[in-house]
């Protein structure tokens, strides 16, 4: 694939629309930083976070100035913002925690910039999409063979990679594989799945024959994180592997379809697992066991409603209170310390992100291009909703994480490659054939 040629004056308001808002961000973290410091009387090493913040901030967007002088201007420093706001929150939660975070923020922007450096086509990605999934599957597999807890308790999702206390999770791997797979395949697929079709009724829907392989790769991913109690991340990708199955054929009769068994799956874990019952009863009426099994999402709707209009400030709240607060309930924390207009801001960044994901995929001129940006942007969006919606009890709690902003450094490394990838998509190119 070539990529044309942009004289500076081009690419100049790029990088400079970019370089204001990363400065713009800076400013943000940097003053909630010395805020809390204040607060909590620390010292001013404290503070290292946020050098090492501005570093990433200063180098990607040296490299990516180079590598793609045609990029959307607005990802990558959306991308730093949501995730130094997470530095803050995590400092103000469990101090010890934001060095942890501060590694991933570095590998992170190592693996954004890293894949500017593989071809832009992204071949390597859609030709071997059975070697990327099946990889993805094995390291999953290997989650229920030696998979550990880095709390010690609770489902075996990590695999510990042999320095300290650091651990992966596959699954968060996967869900950009799969998201890849499905683009890959169903572009490939998409004239006969739109062409080559069967009645149901009044209704046409895509031949099974195209249908069969999505679905069983898609099965076996859905089964293992079940077998494994990932009930969250299975939620995700089946409304991931939904949306996109729609994109590809324009049936709405399969988004209806799915969205049936997606209720019909909800009725029958709710039988199966304890878990499910319990999130769902917890859901449905928290009061009776606000002292048990509720307490997490009662104090977090406390946490919100205590945040007002404008939050207690930063270091003034009392989110810790929440347990798992710095992962499952950041946004509780931010809503209570910040307030409906720290939730709204968190909210807008998450939404102008999925909406210029959306914007590169209408753009992309390719269907691969297309249905991978708009897979991965569906991605993003569906999970900040699910974990925001979970935390103000909107929907039962599934235990994703709030891309960017929550503890994890696996999440953050996945959130980082989604936004390499849609950078990639966004760069003024030549469509490949």
């Amino acid at each position: 694939m070539r990529t044309p040629h942009l004289s500076a004056d081009e690419a100049a308001p790029v990088q400079r629309r970019e370089r204001l808002l990363l400065a713009l961000a800076g400013a943000f973290v940097l003053v909630n930083q010395v805020a809390l410091l204040l607060a909590r009387d620390r010292s001013a090493l404290d503070l290292w976070p946020v050098l090492v913040w501005g570093a990433c901030a200063v180098v990607g967007h040296a490299v990516l100035s180079r590598r793609l002088p045609a990029r959307d201007p607005l990802l990558f420093p959306l991308a730093m913002l949501l995730t130094g706001w997470g530095l803050n929150l995590i400092a103000r939660l469990v101090p010890s925690f934001a060095d942890r975070q501060t590694l991933w923020l570095v590998v992170g922007t190592a693996a954004l910039l890293g894949l500017t450096a593989l071809p832009h086509d992204l071949r390597w990605l859609r030709r071997y999409r059975y070697t990327w999934l099946i990889g993805g599957l094995a390291l999953l597999f290997l989650t229920i063979l030696v998979g550990q807890n880095p709390a010690d308790t609770g489902p075996r999702l990590w695999l510990w990679l042999g320095v300290g206390r650091i651990y992966y999770q596959p699954s968060e791997l996967l869900k950009i594989l799969l998201v890849a797979f499905l683009a890959s395949y169903l572009a490939e697929h998409q004239r006969y799945m739109r062409q080559d079709t069967v009645h149901v009724g009044p209704w046409q829907v895509p031949s099974p024959a195209f249908l069969g392989p999505v679905l069983l790769m898609w099965s076996i991913c859905v089964v293992v994180l079940i077998w494994q109690r990932d009930l969250g991340t299975a939620t995700l990708f089946f409304a991931v592997f939904l949306a996109m199955l729609y994109l590809a054929s324009g049936q709405g009769l399969l988004l209806a379809g799915g969205g049936l068994l997606m209720i019909a799956a909800a009725a029958l874990g709710y039988r199966l697992f304890d878990v499910v019952a319990l999130r769902v009863k917890v859901w449905w009426n928290p009061w009776p066991t606000a002292d048990a099994q509720a307490y997490q999402v009662v104090q977090s709707l406390i946490a919100v409603a205590s945040g007002g209009i404008l939050g207690q400030g930063i270091g003034q709240g009392q989110p810790g209170i929440i347990p798992v607060v710095h992962s499952d309930f950041a946004f509780a924390a931010i809503a209570e310390e910040w307030g409906l207009v720290g939730t709204l801001s968190v909210v807008a960044a998450l939404a102008v992100l999925v909406v210029r994901g959306m914007r590169i995929a209408a753009l992309a001129g390719h269907p691969f291009r297309t249905l991978l940006a708009a897979g991965l942007s569906v991605l993003l969006g569906v999970q900040s909703l699910l974990i925001m919606g979970g935390v103000l009890k909107l929907v039962p709690l599934t235990g994703v994480t709030l891309p960017f902003v929550s503890y994890g450094g696996s999440s953050l490394l996945t959130s980082f490659v989604i936004v390499g990838l849609l950078l990639i998509l966004s760069e003024r190119s030549i469509s490949p054939r």
